[in-house]
C-alpha cells in the first residue's frame, strides 16, 4: 500500500520517472517530441515452455543496465498449454515481477495478451484481465496495453476491430491515457488493412507491426509506408532477426535495413525473445544465467547483433570537438580525439591504461583527425580494436574518401573489451591533412590509432617462435623466391585463392592468448586465415594492406587462444596477391 501510495502522490503532483506516450498522427510521441523506444520482448510465459525463468526482476534491472533498453514486453501466453487459461494466476503473477520491475528501473512496460486466436475466444477473459492491469498500473506512464498479439488470417474490420473496440472501451473506463496497441491481420503484418478502416474514438492508439528479417523484406515495409501514409501510428512490438520461424542465421542485412526504416519513421520496437532455446531467434544460449549477468559468449549472434542495437538507439552521440588540434607524427592518437565524426558513440573502455574507445561503429560510420606528417614516406599504423565477431572491416583515407591508404579485417577478439593490436604501413604526404577512418564492415571498437615512420626496416624477429614461411610441412599452390626483406632468405609468393600452407609439430609451450605476426607484402592487398591445419577451427582473418610491392614489407598481427602442445596450424588464402616471409608467436 505504502508503494500504491506513493505512486499516487507523484501522479498527483505531476511528476513521472518516464514520459507519457501520445500519439498524433501517424507518430507516437514521447513526452510530446518525436522520438522511439528500443527494448526486448520475453518469450512466451506459458508454464513449461522454458522462458518462463526469465520472467524475474533481476533479468529486467540487466537489461536496463547493461542492454540500455527502455522498453521490455511481458508476453503471456493465452490460449496454449500453460497459459492463462489453464492458470490465470500464475501466469499474471509473471507478468507483474516484469511490469514491477519495468517501473521500478524507470523503463516502459508493454502488457501482451499473446494469443493468436483472442477475437474467437470469450471476450470478457481479456477485459477483465486488462481492468485489473489498468486499476493497478494506468496512473503511471510506464505500462502499455497490447490487447492482441497477432491474429492469423481473419478479417481486420470484422474479427479483429470489433474485438479491439471492446477492450479498449473497458480500458479507456479506467485509463484515459495510457497506449494501446492493436494487433494486426496475418501475424500483424497487415497494417495497410488497419489504415483504411482505423480505430475511431479513442485517443492513444497504435497498430502491431511485426516483422522476422530473415523472411520479412521489403515488400512488408512498403506496406508499413502505406500504413503511415494512411495517418496511424505503429508500434514493432515483435520483430526477430532471421526467419518468421524462429530459426535460421542471422540476416545482417535486412535487419539494418529495418532498423533504418524503424529509425527513420520513429517507430519503436521490442526483440524477440529473451530466452535461451535452441532457436536462432533466442538472445541467449541455453543454459544462460537465468538473472541477467550475461557475458558476451552467453549471447547467441543475434543475441550480440540486438545488443549492440539497442545499446546504441538513444543517442549518446560524442559532440564534435570545438577545439580540434593538428597532432605531430610520429604520434599515437586516442580514438575519442576525433575532429569529425559520424554514427559513432563513445564509451568507456576496460584496455590497459583506461580512459574511452569509439564504439557501436556501423557501415558507413566514420571518424577524421587533423595530422601533421614530416616527411613523405612510409609509415606503420596500428589500431587498438576489440570486436565480438567476424565482418568488421576499417579502411583508412584522406578525409573526404580519396585517396585511400588501404583496408584492415578486424579479427575476432571474443569480446567488446578484449583489445588487440593490428597494424598496415601506407604510405603518407608530407604536411598537413586530415586523415579519416571509414568503417566498411559493422561491429568493432576502436582505443587508439599510433602512427610510426616505417621508413627504417625493422630487425628479424629473434623473440617468440618464429616460422619461417617456406619451412611448411604441405602447401597447395605457391611458390619459393628469394626476399629482401631484413635477414634474407626466402619468402613464399605466388599465392592465390585457394591456396594453403600447412606447418605441422609446432611446440606451443603454454595454454593462453598469443599475438600471431606475419610478416606480408602486396601489391594490391588480400586476405590470410589463421586456422587449425585442415581447415577447422579457423583462429581469425587479416586483411594484407597494399605495401606498394612485392618486396616492400610491413607486420600484420591478430591474437589468439592456443592449447599447450604439439600444433599443427595452416595459412588459408581467402583472397590472393601477397607474399609472406615468417610467422612469430608471442606469448601475451
Amino acid at each position: 500500500m505504502a508503494l500504491l501510495t506513493g505512486w499516487w502522490l507523484l501522479h498527483s503532483a505531476g511528476v513521472f520517472a518516464v514520459d507519457p506516450l501520445s500519439v498524433n498522427g501517424n507518430q507516437i510521441l514521447i513526452g510530446g517530441q518525436p522520438g522511439s523506444l528500443a527494448g526486448n520482448s520475453y518469450f512466451w510465459s506459458n508454464n513449461g515452455w522454458g522462458g518462463e525463468k526469465y520472467y524475474n526482476a533481476s533479468t529486467v534491472n540487466w537489461l536496463k543496465s547493461d542492454w540500455n533498453s527502455t522498453l521490455v514486453r511481458a508476453a503471456m501466453g493465452v490460449e496454449d498449454g500453460g497459459g492463462y487459461f489453464e492458470d490465470p494466476a500464475g501466469n499474471e503473477a509473471k507478468v507483474r515481477v516484469v511490469v514491477d520491475a519495468a517501473i521500478a528501473n524507470d523503463m516502459y512496460v508493454i502488457i501482451d495478451w499473446h494469443s493468436h486466436y483472442a477475437h474467437t475466444h470469450d471476450w470478457s477473459q481479456a477485459i477483465n484481465f486488462f481492468k485489473r492491469m489498468a486499476s493497478d498500473y494506468g496512473h503511471t506512464n510506464n505500462v502499455i496495453y497490447e490487447i492482441y498479439n497477432e491474429p492469423k488470417q481473419v478479417s481486420w474490420s470484422s474479427d479483429v476491430k470489433p474485438y479491439a473496440e471492446s477492450v479498449i472501451s473497458a480500458i479507456r473506463a479506467i485509463d484515459p491515457d495510457n497506449l494501446i496497441i492493436v494487433g494486426t491481420p496475418t501475424w500483424s503484418q497487415d497494417v495497410d488493412e488497419a489504415s483504411y478502416n482505423p480505430i475511431r474514438g479513442y485517443a492513444n492508439i497504435a497498430y502491431t507491426l511485426h516483422f522476422y528479417a530473415g523472411t520479412h523484406g521489403q515488400y512488408l515495409r512498403d506496406k508499413a509506408q502505406t500504413a503511415l501514409n494512411n495517418g496511424i501510428a505503429l508500434f514493432a512490438t515483435e520483430w526477430g532477426t532471421v526467419n518468421a520461424d524462429g530459426n535460421g542465421g542471422v540476416n545482417h542485412g535486412e535487419t539494418d535495413s529495418w532498423m533504418d526504416f524503424l529509425k527513420s519513421n520513429n517507430i519503436s520496437h521490442a526483440n524477440w525473445s529473451i530466452n535461451d532455446k535452441n532457436e536462432g531467434a533466442s538472445a541467449l544460449w541455453p543454459g544462460a544465467n537465468t538473472g541477467g549477468g550475461w557475458s558476451a559468449s552467453s549471447l547467441t549472434e543475434s543475441g550480440n547483433k540486438v545488443r549492440q542495437i539497442i545499446r546504441s538507439w538513444g543517442g549518446n552521440t560524442p559532440p564534435t570537438p570545438s577545439d580540434c588540434d593538428i597532432v605531430t607524427l610520429p604520434a599515437r592518437i586516442e580514438a575519442e580525439d576525433l575532429c569529425e565524426m559520424s554514427g559513432v558513440q563513445i564509451e568507456s573502455t576496460t584496455d590497459v591504461d583506461g580512459g574511452s574507445n569509439v564504439g557501436y561503429l556501423d557501415a558507413g560510420d566514420w571518424m577524421s583527425y587533423k595530422i601533421s606528417v614530416p616527411s613523405s614516406g612510409g609509415y606503420t599504423v596500428s589500431y587498438r580494436v576489440a570486436a565480438m565477431g567476424t565482418g568488421g572491416v576499417l579502411q583508412l583515407e584522406r578525409r573526404g574518401g580519396s585517396p585511400v591508404y588501404g583496408q584492415l579485417d578486424i579479427p575476432n577478439t571474443g569480446d567488446w573489451q578484449s583489445w588487440t593490436t593490428i597494424q598496415q604501413t601506407v604510405q603518407l604526404d608530407a604536411g598537413e591533412q586530415e586523415i579519416a577512418i571509414a568503417v566498411l564492415g559493422p561491429a568493432w571498437n576502436l582505443n587508439w590509432l599510433d602512427i610510426q615512420s616505417s621508413n627504417n626496416n625493422p630487425d628479424p624477429p629473434s623473440e617468440g617462435i618464429v616460422i619461417e614461411a617456406e619451412n611448411y610441412t604441405y602447401m597447395g599452390g605457391v611458390q619459393v623466391e628469394p626476399t629482401s626483406d631484413i635477414g634474407g632468405g626466402q619468402n613464399v609468393g605466388w599465392i592465390d585463392v585457394g591456396d594453403w600452407m600447412a606447418y605441422h609439430d609446432i611446440d606451443i609451450p603454454s595454454s593462453g592468448n598469443y599475438t600471431v605476426e606475419f610478416r606480408v607484402a602486396a601489391l594490391d592487398g588480400g586476405t590470410l586465415s589463421f586456422e587449425r591445419a585442415g581447415g577447422n577451427p579457423v583462429y581469425g582473418t587479416l586483411g594484407i594492406p597494399d605495401t606498394d610491392g612485392w618486396q616492400n614489407w610491413t607486420t600484420i598481427s591478430m591474437t589468439v587462444y592456443l592449447d599447450a602442445g604439439r600444433q599443427n596450424f595452416g595459412v588459408g588464402v581467402p583472397q590472393g596477391g601477397w607474399n609472406l616471409n615468417w610467422i612469430r608467436f608471442t606469448r601475451q
